[in-house]
């Protein structure tokens, strides 16, 4: 009996393999899109951002303005008291010398009285009529002028209006830095500080670059209030566009959890800090002064903290193309609740417009990034 034959199992044809190489290959694109999509909905939306400015000069050293101080109320002065007699001491005997009263004069004889002259009335003449002004309207003559109608009152811009406070800040600069730093090993790159208003809305963006390393850009914007800058959102942009931000309204700081925080007056955040210190110390709202301190509340994405700065020291600074700048150190006090050992120092240079000269951002105690001026740019 001969063997049976078997017929060969089924092999799938090439259109076939074709096509389920296709579905395998849709099904991980489909997988990737919706694992895209899923981070970039956890993710902020980016913050829209102002144009690049139009700048067409730099500014190099001047002698700083003695810097403006608050007034202060005039002291109030004491009545002087009335002299006391003068007191003349001769060979130990001491004579009080006494204002004499001058001799009674002889009486004065009374005058006979004698009739009163009579007066003709007389009519009223020019010289003693009030001078009318146009239109026929008189009035009394004041500083020896005769009034006529008032004119209306002519429009001024009272102190303190908005135009006011939007004329002591500056126009568009940007600051462009030299980055030196230590990570594991010795950093190097570049920085800039740009500061933009547009009318009463400003815009400050810290955009630090360290190569293959990559970097880091924090964005404040917000409005120019009476009091200072007047923070609304902040934004942290790292490596491949993962963001942080705080946004801030009239009453409360929104964390990047979520978390509500209550709004301290006058808070500022990272980026805000360099532009609202300078304009302080640059008109006098806070003084630059070896021993002095400044305190501002900072609103990050994890919180908010007071924090007050100390200026330690004025100290000789040698920038590539500035020269040598004298510039005040401000040294951060450590903080109550701290999130993180990151601090940063400032030195600003009156003769560069108050401008934070060097910016030193300390990770740690072996990791730090140094940021040295090395030209600025202005409208």
């Amino acid at each position: 009996m001969s063997a049976r034959s078997h017929p060969a199992p089924h092999q799938p044809t090439r259109p076939a393999r074709v096509v389920t190489w296709l579905a395998v290959a849709v099904l991980i694109a489909h997988a990737l899109s919706l694992a895209w999509l899923a981070s970039r909905w956890r993710e902020a939306p980016a913050m829209p951002l102002m144009g690049a400015p139009m700048l067409t000069r730099t500014i190099s050293q001047q002698a700083p303005a003695p810097q403006p101080v608050a007034q202060q109320p005039k002291p109030v002065v004491a009545p002087e008291k009335p002299a006391r007699p003068a007191i003349t001491t001769i060979a130990k005997t001491t004579i009080v010398q006494t204002p004499t009263a001058p001799p009674p004069e002889p009486p004065v004889a009374a005058p006979t009285p004698s009739p009163a002259p009579v007066v003709e009335p007389q009519p009223p003449t020019p010289n003693n009529t009030l001078a009318s002004g146009p239109g026929g309207n008189s009035g009394p003559p004041q500083n020896g002028f005769a009034v006529g109608p008032m004119p209306p009152p002519t429009p001024s811009t009272p102190q303190g209006s908005v135009t006011d406070v939007l004329a002591s800040w500056p126009g568009d600069t940007r600051l462009r830095y030299r980055v030196s730093g230590f990570f594991r090993n010795e950093l190097n790159g570049d920085a800039q500080v740009v500061w933009q208003r547009q009318k009463d809305r400003y815009q400050v963006q810290v955009d630090v670059s360290l190569g293959l390393l990559g970097g880091f850009v924090m964005t404040s914007q917000g409005h120019v209030a009476p009091h200072g800058l007047q923070p609304s959102a902040y934004q942290e942009t790292r490596g491949g566009g993962r963001r942080t931000v705080a946004a801030l309204d009239d009453q409360f700081v929104t964390l990047n959890d979520g978390k509500q925080v209550p709004r301290p007056d006058g808070v500022q955040d990272t980026a805000s800090q360099f532009v609202e210190l300078s304009h302080q110390f640059a008109t006098g709202r806070a003084l630059l002064q070896v021993g002095k301190t400044v305190t501002l509340p900072l609103a990050r994405p994890g919180g908010v903290n007071d924090w007050t700065y100390d200026i330690v020291e004025e100290v000789t600074l040698y920038t590539p193309r500035l020269g040598p700048v004298q510039a005040f150190h401000l040294k951060p006090r450590p903080v109550a609740n701290p999130r993180g050992p990151i601090n940063v120092e400032m030195w600003f240079a009156p003769s560069l417009q108050y401008l934070p000269v060097r910016i030193r951002i300390n990770m740690d105690e072996k990791t730090y990034l140094d940021l040295l001026v090395d030209k600025i740019e202005v409208q």
